[in-house]
């Protein structure tokens, strides 16, 4: 393969050329209630060819190595087509590289008929509980042998492994319907997904429950937030927001997102890191080759880093952070975030609990959506905070804010930091799912609306 790449550079007429080839295997087994939906594993195998001349890009995809010098010749054609400016990308040194993931047991050791019997038990607890409607049961494992090879001389081999599923619980009693989903992911191996059976029994006894937990009433709350939702509002609310290539072309933002400015008490810090071990979102190495790294977005409430490709970080004088990624070679890296958590300090939960005098702590993220800045976030389930105690369960409980004004809001960071993958992952530009993992310690925000 390493002389195929080297010889089909050669090719190579523009400023920049990337190739990028994989070999993908996906094992997938799906219930939908007791019904066995989807079994099986597929394969596929391609790549892409990434140009840039005079500032412009071409890309081609493909299946066949055989024609892998066509391949380049168009790439470098389209490019020269649309380049009307001067190529701007951060040098980077290059690199050979030979990487593998760790894990404890390789999936491909296991055989289809034992993955299906360990998925098929976890959906019988849901399933045997009470009230319980339905269910919804995912075991996913994918592994990826790739290629890059740059006109810049780098030359990197990576494997990587995702494990993961998804236990998903439907209670219904009347028309009253609730929800509740656990989902584990992580850049490791089939010991990821076994042990999950108290968890399917949670995520059976949560949804039964939030059919008789009493609706919030809406209205200003102190709200401790646990790993889980703080971990989603760190990267949908804030981390999107840091990717440079929206900055790039939002001159608003960029004015907004100024590096120096306080965006949150001294004890925050926002860290994304892809060298994380073992995380959904850890890698080697980005799409460009670049390697792998933790950038600070907030240090000490301050920004002070964004994310980039190597085209970003030239057009706004910053380095490279390794965050170019796709989910496969069907599509060209844009930038994306990573593994992207608040660090830990020092508050005990029980502590940030006991001050509260009237209030809410959030669990985990049913869903959610943000605008910009604005966001809004569905907590999974809920439990009203009485004079420094833990009440009963409430439901519908719908966050929603302004991410700058939150940040500020934030009073108490625990130190109990934990990471979530899961079996879906991050979307943006058309790219769902990548991996990605996201985390915080527990969180206390003052003045949040609650609705």
């Amino acid at each position: 393969m390493e002389s195929l790449l080297k010889k089909a550079l050669q090719e190579a007429n523009v400023d920049y050329l990337q190739i990028t080839v994989e070999e993908r295997r996906q094992t997938q087994i799906e219930y939908s209630g007791p019904q066995l939906e989807q079994i099986g594993t597929t394969t596929s195998r391609g790549g892409n060819v990434r140009a840039c001349h005079q500032g412009g890009w071409g890309f081609v995809s493909f299946n066949d190595l055989s024609n892998l010098k066509g391949y380049v010749r168009e790439a470098c054609r389209q490019a020269k087509m649309v380049g009307r400016k001067r190529t701007t990308l951060s040098p980077f040194p290059e690199v050979e590289a030979d990487m593998r993931p760790r894990f404890e047991i390789d999936p491909q050791a296991i055989s289809l008929e034992e993955k299906e019997s360990l998925i098929r038990s976890y959906n019988q607890i849901i399933l045997s509980a009470p009230k319980i409607q339905t269910s919804r049961t995912i075991y996913r494992d994918l592994r990826i042998d790739q290629y890059i090879a740059t006109s810049d001389g780098s030359l990197i081999h990576q494997e990587k492994l995702y494990t993961g599923a998804s236990l998903r619980a439907t209670a219904k009693e009347g028309t009253n319907v609730q929800q509740s989903l656990e989902s584990v992911g992580q850049s490791k191996g089939f010991e990821v997904v076994k042990g999950l059976e108290e968890r399917a029994e949670e995520v059976a006894k949560d949804a039964v429950a939030l059919l008789s937990a009493p609706k919030v009433t809406p209205g200003i709350y102190t709200v401790i937030l646990d790993p889980k939702l703080a971990g989603v509002f760190t990267h949908e609310a804030f981390g999107h927001l840091s990717e440079a290539d929206f900055l790039s072309e939002n001159p608003k933002f960029k004015e907004r997102m100024k590096l120096g400015d306080r965006f949150g008490p001294d004890e925050l810090s926002i860290v994304d890191d892809a060298t994380v071990p073992g995380e959904n979102g850890s890698f080697g190495y980005d799409e460009e080759g670049v390697p792998s790294q933790k950038t600070y977005l907030i240090k000490n409430g301050i920004l002070v880093g964004r994310l980039h490709s190597r085209e970003t970080a030239a057009l706004m004088g910053e380095e490279p952070t390794g965050n170019a990624r796709a989910i496969s070679y069907l599509f060209p890296p844009i930038v994306r975030m990573s593994n992207t958590f608040i660090e830990s300090r020092d508050y005990q939960l029980e502590r940030m609990i006991s001050q509260v005098d009237d209030g809410i702590y959030a669990v985990d993220c049913l869903g959610g959506n943000t605008d910009l800045e604005m966001f809004t976030f569905s907590a999974q389930k809920a439990y009203r905070i009485v004079r420094g105690k833990i009440k009963g369960m409430i439901r519908d409980v719908i966050l929603s804010g302004n991410v700058f004004d939150t940040l500020k809001k934030i009073d108490a960071i625990g130190n109990d930091l934990s990471l979530f993958g899961g079996l879906g992952g991050c979307g943006k530009g058309r790219q769902y799912p990548l991996p990605v993992s996201d985390g915080s310690p527990h969180l206390r925000i003052k003045g949040v609306l609650i609705g």
